[in-house]
C-alpha cells in the first residue's frame, strides 16, 4: 500500500495521479465503460429495427429523418445538462441515473405506434444517451493516475461501437423471431440492469469527494481499496485543481478557461461534422493507439498528427475518380486509413477535455464540448446531402478535408493539451 505522509492534510490529487494503476482502479475503469457499451446499444437500436418499423408502418425510410434528428436533438441538450449536473450532484449519480433514462425510455419505445410518439421518445432518450458520455469520461479520468488517464477515457468512450455490435448481434437473433418490439424491451431491460448492478458496485469520483467533507469517510474506504493506506480522520486537499463556485456554461466561458473552452468547441464540432459526413462506422483501434501514444509525446502533436493526415486522406480522396467502374479497392483502404484518423481525433478528444477542465467543471465542461459537436453532427445530415447533390465526391471530400483543417486549428489553440512525461 502507498503510505501518506505522516502529519499534515492529504493532497488527493497528487496520491491518485502519482501512484499505481490497481486491479480495483482497473475495474472501476471497465464499469464505467460498460454503461457507455449499454449507451452505444440504445443508441443503435432504431437502426438495427428500422426496416422492420418500415414494414410494419408502411413508411419509407425518408419518414424517419426527423426521428433521427431528435434524437440527436437530445442527445446535444442532455450532453450539456447532465454534465452540469454530474458537477453539481456527482458523476456516479448522472451517469447511473442517464443509464436508467435511456433505458427506460427504450422499453416504453415498444409501445408506439405512429411516428411522432416515435419521435418524442426518441428524443427524451437522447437525453439520457447524451448525459452518459461526459459522466463516464469524467469518472474514468478521476479514478486512474494521472499518466493512465487518456487511456482510461479513450477506452471508455471507444466502447459506444461495441454497444453497436451488441444491438446488431441482438436484432439477428430477436427481430426474424420476436420482432422489434421485443428487441426494443430487451434492449432496455439490459442497460436497467446494468444501472441497478453500477449502483451497487461503482463508487464515486476521489477528487469529487474530497471537495465535500461530508463525503470524506467514504474517500478513505475508496483510497484504502484502490492501495493507499489512508488514516480515518485525515482532512484532504487537493492544491492542484482550480475550483470554481459553480458549474455552468459562463464559468466556462469566463477567465482563463474561455480560450480552451472555444477551442474545444470548435474542435468538437467540426470533428464531429467529418465524423457523420461518413466515418462512424470505422474500427476503433485509431482511437486506441492515439491515447496510448498521448503517454509518450503528450497530445497536441499526436492529435494534430492525426488530423493533418485525415485531412491528407480527404483530399487523396477527393483526387480520386469514384464511380460504377473505379477499381474498389484503394478507395477502400483510403476511406479505411482516414475515417480511422477522424474517429481517432474525435474519440481522444474526450481525454483532451477532461485535462483541459478542473474537477469542479469536468462534466459541465466535457458535456459542453460532446453538445457543441452533437450540432456537427446534425449539420452533418444537411451539408454531406448538399455537397453529394452539388459537386459529387470531390465536394464531398472537399467539405471533409475543411472539417478537418478546423479541428487542427482549434485543437493547436488549445494550451492546456496532455503534456508527455517529463523524462528523469
Amino acid at each position: 500500500m502507498t503510505t501518506p505522509p505522516t502529519a499534515g492534510p492529504l493532497d488527493v490529487g497528487r496520491t491518485l495521479d502519482e501512484g499505481a494503476w490497481s486491479g480495483y482502479q482497473r475495474l472501476l475503469v471497465l464499469l464505467t465503460a460498460s454503461a457507455i457499451v449499454f449507451d452505444g446499444l440504445d443508441l443503435q437500436l432504431l437502426g438495427v429495427a428500422l426496416p422492420a418499423i418500415m414494414r410494419e408502418w408502411q413508411l419509407a425510410r425518408g419518414a424517419f429523418a426527423t426521428v433521427f434528428a431528435s434524437g440527436l436533438f437530445g442527445m446535444m441538450i442532455g450532453g450539456a445538462v447532465a454534465g452540469m449536473v454530474g458537477d453539481w450532484i456527482g458523476r456516479r449519480a448522472a451517469l447511473i441515473g442517464s443509464v436508467l433514462v435511456f433505458g427506460a425510455l427504450t422499453v416504453a419505445t415498444a409501445a408506439v405506434n405512429d411516428l411522432p410518439s416515435l419521435g418524442v421518445l426518441r428524443f427524451f432518450t437522447g437525453l439520457g444517451l447524451g448525459g452518459a458520455l461526459p459522466n463516464a469520461a469524467a469518472l474514468a479520468s478521476e479514478y486512474v493516475p494521472r499518466r493512465h488517464r487518456p487511456f482510461a477515457v479513450t477506452l471508455t468512450i471507444v466502447c459506444i461501437p461495441l454497444g453497436g455490435t451488441l444491438a446488431g448481434m441482438l436484432g439477428i437473433h430477436i427481430l426474424p423471431a420476436y420482432g422489434w418490439r421485443a428487441l426494443y424491451v430487451i434492449g432496455g431491460i439490459i442497460p436497467i440492469a446494468a444501472a441497478l448492478l453500477l449502483l451497487q458496485t461503482l463508487p464515486e469520483s476521489p477528487r469529487f469527494l474530497a471537495r465535500h467533507q461530508r463525503h470524506w469517510p467514504e474517500l478513505v474506504r475508496i483510497l484504502r481499496r484502490m492501495g493507499h493506506a489512508t488514516p480515518t480522520d485525515v482532512v484532504f486537499v487537493d492544491p492542484a485543481e482550480q475550483t470554481l463556485t459553480h458549474a455552468s456554461l459562463r464559468g466556462l466561458l469566463g477567465g482563463t478557461l474561455r480560450p480552451d473552452t472555444l477551442a474545444l468547441w470548435g474542435a468538437y464540432f467540426s470533428c464531429m461534422l467529418g465524423v457523420y459526413l461518413g466515418f462512424n462506422w470505422v474500427p476503433v483501434l485509431g482511437a486506441v493507439a492515439g491515447a496510448l501514444v498521448f503517454a509518450r509525446i503528450g497530445s497536441k502533436p499526436t492529435m494534430l498528427a492525426m488530423a493533418g493526415g485525415a485531412i491528407v486522406g480527404a483530399l487523396g480522396l477527393r483526387s480520386m475518380a469514384i464511380g460504377p467502374a473505379s477499381a474498389a479497392e484503394p478507395i477502400i483502404a483510403m476511406l479505411g486509413v482516414t475515417g480511422g484518423l477522424i474517429n481517432a481525433v474525435q474519440t481522444t478528444m474526450y481525454a483532451l477535455a477532461a485535462q483541459v477542465y478542473p474537477v469542479s467543471v469536468r462534466a459541465t465542461g466535457v458535456g459542453a464540448a460532446t453538445a457543441v459537436g452533437r450540432a456537427g453532427a446534425i449539420a452533418s445530415t444537411y451539408a454531406g446531402a448538399w455537397a453529394l447533390e452539388s459537386g459529387g465526391s470531390r465536394l464531398f471530400f472537399s467539405l471533409v478535408a475543411a472539417a478537418m483543417l478546423a479541428v487542427l486549428v482549434s485543437l493547436a489553440l488549445v494550451r492546456r493539451h496532455i503534456p508527455a512525461p517529463a523524462r528523469g
